[in-house]
């Protein structure tokens, strides 16, 4: 099946509220989204392009600031409606997860192969670091319930993501001691 291309409606979607130059963007990717969603510096600039040939974003290119030339991206009212209709359509189908970890083990026939423990903790050691970015962030962002409700999604991603990782910490504890 081919794959969509999701990072249109990422960009528009992280337009929709205010303008943003490309570095904004890609901060954002950074630091938002970058827990479920990444893209390269490259692509992000070549998809603002096509996006905006194809009319669904504005750029203004100018001084702002400290003289500084930038250029900021806006959502047309077109970029607006497709962004619409794609979160108004089905999901459909899980993602396929490629996980080189989990792809590793596959290939361990035997309980007792001294990797398997190596591998473990060297996971165990990225999913709990990983955890504690993921609750320092819930910490920063949604301190309180007028956070959570006025960015009610993120909010619910970062749950997901803390819950996520907070299960795959226990299922390693269980193998690993």
């Amino acid at each position: 099946m081919a794959q969509k291309n999701l990072l249109k409606y990422i960009l528009i979607g992280l337009l929709e509220n205010e303008k943003k130059t490309g570095y904004d963007l890609k901060k954002l990717f950074e630091t938002e989204i970058g827990e479920f969603w990444s893209a390269k510096h490259s692509q992000i600039y070549l998809e603002l392009k096509r996006l905006e040939e194809q009319g669904y974003i504005a750029s203004e290119t100018g001084l702002f600031g400290n003289k500084i030339e930038k250029t900021y991206y806006t959502v047309t009212e077109k970029g607006r409606r497709v962004l619409n209709e794609w979160e108004e359509t089905p999901t459909g189908e899980l993602p396929i997860n490629k996980d080189e970890f989990i792809l590793k083990l596959y290939f361990i026939h035997n309980k007792n192969d001294k990797r398997i423990k190596e591998m473990l903790s060297e996971q165990y050691r990225l999913h709990a670091s990983k955890l504690f970015h993921l609750q320092e962030r819930m910490k920063l962002l949604f301190k309180d319930e007028i956070s959570r409700t006025k960015n009610y999604g993120h909010f619910l991603i970062l749950d997901l993501a803390i819950r996520r990782e907070q299960e795959y910490i226990g299922w390693i504890k269980q193998y690993l001691y």
